[in-house]
This record gives C-alpha cells, structure tokens and sequence, in this order.
C-alpha cells in the first residue's frame, strides 16, 4: 500500500488526463456493448425474413443496423485515441515528476549515503525503477478500470438475457481470482530480484566506463568481460524466472475462462433445442461471454504490469525514505551578507554511522583571513575535519560556528556559498571549458570568467585550445592533463569568491613546473580569504599563520613553521625530516636501477 500511494501521490497532479482517460473508458465500455447487440439484431431481421414476416422492414433494419455499426465503430476509435494520449501524458508525467524527487531528494542526502553506493545502482533506480510507472498509469491501470468496468457492463446484459446461463458461466472465476492471488505473491518478489540484478549490471558497466584506462592498462579486458558476461547472465535468469511464472499465468487464465464457453455450448444449446432460446439470442449471448471474458484474459497481462511496476515503486520508495541526515533547521538563518570567514571548532566529535570515532574534542580557533594547514598521517581525519565546516557531514558532538553563528542554524545554501573548495581529485563536467569554469558563479560575465582563468594561469592553455573557452573537455576533463584540470578547477573557486577556502592535496600529483604555476595561482586565490589547507606536501604550508598536527583523533601540535621545528621528538618535525630525506633516497634508487640495468645487457 505505500508503493501504491506513492504512485497516487505523484498522479494526483494529473487529475485533468486522468479524468479524460475514465471518462472515454466508460463511453468506451459502452459503446463496445452495442456490437453483440447490433448482431443480435442483424440475425432477428434475417430470421424474420426467412419466415416471410416483412421483406421491406427487414432491409431498412439491416441498413440502419450497418450505419449504427460504423458510427459505433468511428466513436470506438475516437475514444481510444483519447484514452490512449492522455493516459500516456498523465503515465510519462508521473515518470518526469518521479524522476525529479529522486534527483532532489539524493542531492539532500549527506556524503555518508554515497559512501557504500554504486552510482550505476542509484541511476538504476531513478531511470529504470522509475520507468515502470508509465506502464502502470498508461496501461496497467487503464486496462484494469476498463476491464472491470466491461467485465461488470457485460454480467448485466447476461443477466438480463438469460440469469440461469450467466451464473454457470460463472463458474471459471473464482479459480481465476484464486491463481491471481497467488500470481502476485511470487511473481512481485521475482520482478524486485530482476530490477536489482538490472541495476548491479548498470553499475559494473558504469563502473567499468569510467575505467576503462585502467583495464587496458593492466590488461583486464578479459576478466571485466567475464564479470560483465556474469552479471548479463544472471539478468537473464532472472527474467527468465519471472517470465516463466508470467508463462504458466497467462495460459492458466485462458484455459479456465474457456470452460465458460464449454458451459454456455453445453446448457445453452440444451435451452435452444428447447425452445426456451432463441438463436439469435444464443449467438449475442456467445459474443458477450467473449467480451466477458476478454477482460478476465486481458487483466492477466495488467497484472504483469502492475506487479513490475510496483516492484519498481518499492525500490523507489526504499530511496525516497531515505532519511535526511543533513537538513536545514526550522529557523535556520539566512546569511544576506559575505562573511567575514572566522571559523572555530568547538570540541567537536565525529563517527562515521556507528564505527570508531574519527575525531575527538577538536578544539581549533581559525581567525578571518587567516590560513592554516593541516597535516598529519594518511587517514588521520585531515579532510573529515575539512568536510564538516561546508556541512558535507554534521558533528557528532560539539559545535563548529562561522563568525560566531553555529553552522547547524545557517541555511545549507547559504553556508556553502560562503565557501569555496578545491580538492586534488578534481571533478570536471562534460561540456566547454567555459561552462566548468561557470559552474563557480552562472551569472557571472565574459570578463570575468577570463579574469578568473587569468588568475589560475589558465588562460594560456585555454588560449591554445581548438575552441578556446568554447572546447569540449569530454567526460570528467578527460581530454586535459592533471595540471590544465586543477587550474581549472582553481578558476572555478576565484569565480565563486567565497571567503572561505578549503585546498585538498590541490598541488599533488603534477610535475614541478605544473605546481609552480599551481601554487602562484593558489597564492593569489587565498589573499583576502580565511584558508584550510591540507597537505601531505609540507614544502607547500611552511608559510602558513598556523599549522595543525592531527594525530590519533586529536590535535597534538599547533603553531607556525618554526615553532613546531624547534619541538624535538614532534611529529611535524619528524614528518619534514623524512620528506627532506626522501630526495636522497630515490636519486640513490635510480642510480641502483640504472646499474642493475646495464649490468643485465652487459
């Protein structure tokens, strides 16, 4: 019942198409009930004139009869056109409007819910779960209303023929009411199994696409074919599983709605061999029992529909029930004005769900238009500790404020309008260098958006580009180097102007000409602005009005450059030590590999 008032809710927009799809299926109900009846009344007029009654009479009914059918049949068509393109308005509105709350409510969820999802399963359910509901509102539903309304139209004219023979043809029904029953309980589960292996296969393909550098490189064609081959056959056996329920169904409810006929043939020819029947009433009664149970045969192949879709609508309202873990307080406040960009944390705890707690009563106060780095071991909570100010996550404990007002009362879009943020695995757009560079600020002019690029030593290489700022970069900047992506990405946080910075590993991972210019470009970005820096790099933070040493959940060390130089046996201390020796050492492994080789070919 939740999965079908979620569908309810949805199609309550439509309530205009929906009223024209009942409305032409009613007449449309009514309007099929008059062919039996126009037969019935060809054969009474050819009877009549076999027995001589009246020749004239006879031709001009059968005319009649012959006009009546063919505006009984324009109208059919007519209505079943309008039936058809305004249940199917109402069906792929309801599938957009599906769509959209799915993509509005995943971008409220908190970076926790990504962390153990596959982007192939949520695409899954927001494309294909979705997808099923055009069928249910533009044919399912439809064809059950109008099925029972033809099923129950149809029992009254029998009823009114003869009431003795429309109870015995009765007799099929309650084996067909009996095996739908039992339909739905296995083949919903069946269609849910289906519906996720469909999403695993979009997720491994999906996955394996956006590597598919990294297979070539390390000659994995073979062994991702196969994984993919594994996931395509399981696909199938599920379908396969539910189609052969939906095989054995089919046949079921057509073999017991012909017993009806076997009936009608059976005490129906008795009843006219009687006399008790007419034939022409013996033929419009065979005509309206296949109209009666037309509808029983067709609402086997609705209730496939309506069990795919509503298996479609449980995994969509698994995701849509999704809690919001960050959300905007009911009096949150709205920043109006640019902040000033003093940022404190107070004795803030985190965990991730129920796991080891992360970090431990940090307490760091962090002066407007200042920059502090944090540093310390891989894994340590650098970027965590980075991640709660934008509220990517909220504190477990604690509290973190923005010039003196607790994040957790700011708006979410007004916090992070006050921040900017550029990581080292940076995220491109496919699309022009203008729009990623756009993305920071979309109302910003052509100057500007030059300006920013200027001030990230972008401008050169984007000069040289086919295009210029108009080139394609492909998907996720595939078709820019790591140093071209970062400047961009750095062109982006200037356009923005937040005054808050956020810089994660943003120098890592590039040659060292590549960093000097993304160094320069990130010195002009930080002036004026209060900056979090993390870097494994410490050459980068030396300059820094404080640095942070995390270690152990907690903070151990802070102070400038010199200060934490000068403390023996301090982990900032030991950290530059090994990074100044580092050097030494792989020039002396390069030297050893170069000796080992040449010793080989001599």
């Amino acid at each position: 019942m939740r999965t079908v008032k979620l569908v309810l809710s949805y199609l309550s927009h439509y309530k205009k198409e929906m009223a024209w799809t009942i409305a032409s299926m009613i007449l449309l109900v009514g309007v099929q009930l008059l062919t039996p009846w126009i037969i019935k009344m060809m054969i009474s007029a050819v009877t009549d004139q076999a027995t001589a009654l009246n020749k004239n009479t006879s031709f001009d009914m059968i005319t009649q009869l012959a006009v009546l059918a063919l505006v009984v049949y324009t109208v059919r068509a007519g209505l079943r056109f309008v039936r058809s393109y305004s249940a199917h308005v109402a069906g792929w509105g309801v599938v957009a409007d599906t769509r959209r709350h799915i993509y509005e409510h995943l971008q409220k969820l908190s970076l926790r819910f990504y962390s153990d999802k596959q982007t192939g399963q949520l695409m899954s359910r927001t494309i294909n779960d979705s997808d099923l509901f055009e069928s249910l509102i533009a044919h399912a539903i439809p064809d059950v209303l109008v099925n029972g309304l033809m099923f129950v139209g149809v029992m009254l004219v029998l009823m009114a023929m003869n009431w003795q023979l429309m109870l015995l043809s009765l007799l099929p029904i309650p084996l067909v009411i009996a095996s739908m029953r039992l339909y739905a309980k296995y083949v919903r589960p069946a269609m849910r199994a289906r519906q996720q292996e469909l999403a695993s296969l979009n997720a491994t393909l999906s996955d394996n696409l956006s590597g598919i550098r990294e297979i070539k490189a390390f000659t994995r064609e073979d062994v991702e074919a196969g994984r993919i081959g594994s996931h395509i056959d399981r696909y199938r056996d599920s379908l396969l599983k539910a189609l052969r329920l939906m095989a054995t169904f089919d046949p079921f409810v057509e073999f017991t709605s012909s017993l009806g006929n076997i009936v009608v043939i059976y005490f129906g020819g008795r009843l006219a061999l009687a006399g008790t029947l007419s034939v022409s009433e013996l033929v419009a009664f065979f005509l309206y029992l296949d109209l009666f149970y037309t509808p029983v045969r067709a609402l086997s192949g609705s209730w496939d529909s309506v069990q795919q879709a509503l298996a479609g609508g449980d995994r969509v309202g698994e995701l849509l029930a999704e809690p919001y873990e960050v959300r905007d307080a009911a009096d949150a406040l709205v920043l109006k004005k640019r902040a000033s960009g003093a940022v404190v944390f107070n004795d803030v705890t985190f965990r991730y769900d129920r796991g080891d707690v992360v970090l431990e009563n940090i307490n760091l106060d962090i002066p407007a238009n200042s920059v502090i780095a944090l540093v310390g071991p891989t894994g340590v909570g650098k970027t965590t500790m980075a991640s709660l100010l934008p509220r990517f996550y909220d504190v477990t404990s604690g509290s973190i404020t923005l010039d003196g007002n607790d994040i957790r009362q700011m708006t979410l879009r007004s916090l992070r309008e006050q921040i900017s943020i550029v990581l080292q695995d940076v995220f491109l757009f496919h699309g022009t260098v203008r729009e990623n560079i756009l993305f920071g600020r979309k109302d910003a002019t052509e100057a500007e958006v030059i300006e920013a690029a200027r001030v990230a030593n972008a401008y050169e290489f984007i000069a040289r580009l086919p295009e210029g700022f108009d080139t394609l970069i492909g998907e996720r900047g595939v078709k820019l180097s790591g140093g071209q992506k970062q400047r961009l990405s750095i062109a982006r946080a200037v356009l923005k102007d937040a005054p808050v910075l956020i810089l994660d590993e943003a120098t890592s991972s590039v040659d060292t000409e590549t960093e000097l210019l993304i160094q320069q470009a990130l010195e002009r970005l930080m002036v004026g602005r209060t900056t979090i820096i993390i870097a494994h790099r410490l050459s980068t933070i030396r300059n820094a009005d404080k640095i942070v040493v995390l270690e152990g959940k907690r903070i151990t060390e802070e102070g400038t450059h010199k200060e934490l130089m000068a403390k023996d046996g301090g982990l900032y201390r030991h950290l530059n030590e090994v990074q100044l020796n580092i050097e030494p050492r792989l020039e002396a492994l390069r030297i050893e590999r170069q000796y080992a080789n040449s010793k080989m070919m001599n």
